[in-house]
This record gives C-alpha cells, structure tokens and sequence, in this order.
C-alpha cells in the first residue's frame, strides 16, 4: 500500500507557544516511520476569518479556501491541542470548522492542564460531527514536562512514555488511515 499523507497541524498561533515542540517532535517520529509522507502545517501560516463572520475580507477568504484544499492532500491528521480555560484554542476549532475532515482519522497531541487532556475529548467530539475518525491513544504532555522542555532544555522523547503514547498513537493511525483511504477509494470507485 502507498504511504499515508499525514499532516501534523499546529493549533495555537499563540506568542511564546509550546506548539511548536510537539509539534516537531510527533512529526519526527512519524517521519521516521516508512508508511508515512508527513507535513506539518502551521495556523500561522493560515490566517482566517472567524467561521460565518461577516466582515470577512478576500484575503482571509482566499486564504481559508487555501486551507481547505491543502487539508484535501491528506489521509491523516495529527492536531496540537493546547489547553486553555479547559478547552482548545478558538484559533484550532475555527480551523476545523472551515476545514473537512471526513471519513479521515484523526490523532491528537495535547498539552497544558491534565496533559490537553479536556481539550482533546471536547476534540474528539467534534470531530464525530465532522464524520471523522478520532483514533483511541492522545498523547499527553503534562505541565511538568511542558516546563523540563522549556526550562530544562529536555526533549519530549527524553519521556518513554511520551514515546511509547506515540508509537501506539502512529500504530492506530496506520491502521485507520489504510482502512478508511481504502473505503474512500470504493466509494469514489
């Protein structure tokens, strides 16, 4: 079977994010690995109007249906999910809601309070709206291991079981992303 396209999407545009660093990180790994071809997509790079905003100008218009057909290479997601006030950043769900996601899976890496863990499930629900596959295993980077990366100058990967979420995250979205690309194919056959 062909590689799965993957894209990895940073989902805070944030100054002084964290995103970047898992963002890298679960790229690297998934690069590493044969059955994917992986790009990392940044929201900073997509500056969009706000989903049904009426002073929307023909940039951010052009620049959200840029968005959409770049989202339409991929077989697989993997999201940064910052945590703020309990859920994720308002820049990442506006970025879904103008994106499409469907019958594709999609895998998360969290960070912030409880390891992104609330944003992730407030994700995961989402997502079943958009008729997209949330595949079971999160990564979760708790506060702790937020700060040793920043201020300790440690890796993510120094984390076995960072690492060992991340293997078994990468394992599932293999699996959902050949079934659900090879159900597309039959439907669209």
């Amino acid at each position: 079977m062909n590689k799965l396209k993957i894209a990895v999407i940073v989902g805070s545009t944030r100054i002084g994010r964290f995103a970047e660093h898992p963002a890298k990180w679960i790229a690297d790994i998934a690069g590493s690995r044969s059955e994917f071809d992986v790009e990392v997509l940044d929201l900073l790079d997509y500056p969009m109007h706000f989903f049904g905003e009426e002073r929307t100008t023909e940039a951010q218009s052009e620049t959200a249906e840029r968005w959409k057909k770049k989202l339409r290479e991929f077989d697989a997601y993997i999201f940064t999910a910052a945590e703020y006030n309990h859920g994720p950043t308002a820049v990442l769900k506006n970025a879904i809601d103008l994106g499409e996601f469907i019958q594709k899976p999609v895998a998360f890496v969290g960070y912030g309070g409880v390891g992104g863990a609330r944003a992730v499930e407030q994700l995961r629900l989402i997502f079943v709206e958009m008729g997209a596959a949330s595949v079971k295993t999160g990564v979760h980077i708790a506060f702790s291991e937020y700060l040793a990366v920043l201020k300790e100058g440690k890796s993510l990967s120094d984390y076995p079981h960072l690492v060992e979420a991340a293997k078994n995250q990468l394992d599932q979205l293999v699996w959902w992303g050949n079934a659900l690309k090879t159900a597309r194919a039959v439907i669209t056959a």
